[in-house]
């Protein structure tokens, strides 16, 4: 038998078959233990690279046992997948992960390294581009070489042109068994990473509107790009990929937003992009809207808002109204006045208790403008005004408001 320092990829796989051909089938966390265990036993003395390429690939093939995909006739026991193989399934996913986000600190010239780097790459883009959306496991750890372990390297082949051309000829290569999804969205993560933005988000925007693509998908992509602070690239994907983001939930529109914040600060000039389709997006995007509004410093705009959709004041935070307070006080009056006024017309105690509650923050306003002559004119005025409804009247003087 070779010394596995000897073998290429798929020899390694078919060694680790033999290693492993005896364990029990019993898919849980224990075995993951266990097959791994296995597998390390006898390990070579490798480079750095080829050592943490090893074990990437242990974990691999743990992976595609823990999914009924071992080639071993034995081990493929039926396709379902019970909660402790989920469980065992998900740690092995993870362990993955941890391992390509920890780059080789370095990959030699020697073409036996870099031929196993393409070897793996190879690996992932076979079993990758034959899985559903919904069942997909492989084209994390597939983008994740690629943006992790791919990089050019001075006088190598550039890998991802190299990927480019192997996913450009696996329609060809796969047929009926490519799945269509799985291969735009790789194409889409390769031109990203060659800078060809606008084919990257074209297969995007296919993916969107042929298939279902899920927003993380192209989240992470922005991610990228804030990290390494590429604001003009940023910002070009922001603007072109508004028509997805616009049908986005909530949660992942927010995300999306908050790169907009990012871009801002360093393009101020494109803020007006930023507001229009979410403008386009109320009532929606409401939350955000305002969020927004506060955020950059909008205050006009976002006491305009609360009086268009008579919101209540009282259901803020204090935080909330602190800065408009800090910065333009006088703001605040027209809102107060109006929630004020609407809490009267309800004729009853809590509402009064409420209106009180506004009244007092409306003295310290108009004592904090300078106007508490306006004050007692109006505070008169709307206790006269209001002289019959006794309960409010009592309220009134539990405040302190009037004798």
């Amino acid at each position: 038998m070779n010394p596995i320092d000897t073998l290429n990829i798929a020899q390694w796989h078919a060694r680790f078959q033999q290693q492993t051909a005896t364990l029990t089938h019993t898919r849980n966390l224990a075995f993951v233990e266990e097959a791994l265990a296995a597998l390390n036993r006898g390990k070579p003395d490798f480079s750095p690279f080829m050592s943490r390429l090893f074990e990437l690939h242990a974990h691999l093939f743990v992976l595609e046992l823990l999914l009924n995909r071992s080639p071993h006739p034995a081990a493929n026991i039926g396709s379902f997948i019970g909660f402790q193989t989920h469980a065992a399934i998900a740690d092995v996913q993870q362990m993955i992960t941890d391992i390509l986000q920890n780059k080789p600190l370095y990959i030699s010239s020697s073409k036996s390294e870099w031929s196993s780097l393409k070897e793996t790459l190879a690996y992932l883009r076979q079993h990758m581009l034959i899985e559903t959306s919904s069942k997909s496991y492989f084209f994390q750890p597939y983008f994740q070489l690629l943006k992790y372990w791919a990089s050019p390297h001075p006088g190598e082949e550039n890998l991802y042109l190299h990927e480019l051309e192997q996913l450009n000829a696996a329609p060809a290569a796969l047929g009926s068994a490519l799945s269509r999804y799985s291969w735009l969205l790789a194409l889409a993560v390769v031109h990203f990473f060659l800078r060809n933005d606008v084919e990257a988000r074209a297969k995007l925007m296919k993916i969107d509107n042929d298939l279902n693509l899920p927003p993380e998908e192209w989240l992470r992509l922005l991610a990228i790009l804030a990290l390494a602070e590429e604001w003009g690239r940023l910002s070009e994907w922001l603007m072109e990929l508004t028509p997805i983001a616009e049908k986005l939930r909530l949660q992942n529109m927010e995300q999306f937003y908050q790169y907009w914040d990012i871009v801002i600060v360093h393009m101020p000039e494109l803020e007006q992009r930023m507001w229009e389709p979410l403008m386009r997006s109320l009532p929606y995007s409401s939350a955000i809207y305002q969020q927004k509004l506060l955020l950059h410093g909008k205050w006009q705009q976002w006491i305009d808002y609360q009086l268009s959709k008579a919101s209540e004041p009282l259901s803020f935070r204090v935080s909330v109204l602190a800065p408009i307070e800090k910065h333009d006080p006088a703001l605040l009056l027209p809102y107060y006045h109006q929630a004020v006024e609407r809490y009267i017309l309800l004729k009853n105690r809590a509402d009064y208790k409420s209106a009180v509650k506004l009244l007092k923050r409306l003295a310290k306003l108009y004592k904090k403008t300078k106007n508490e002559e306006r004050w007692e004119t109006f505070i008169t005025a709307f206790a006269s005004r209001n002289s019959r409804l006794r309960a409010l009247q009592e309220e009134l003087r539990k405040g302190k408001l009037i004798e």
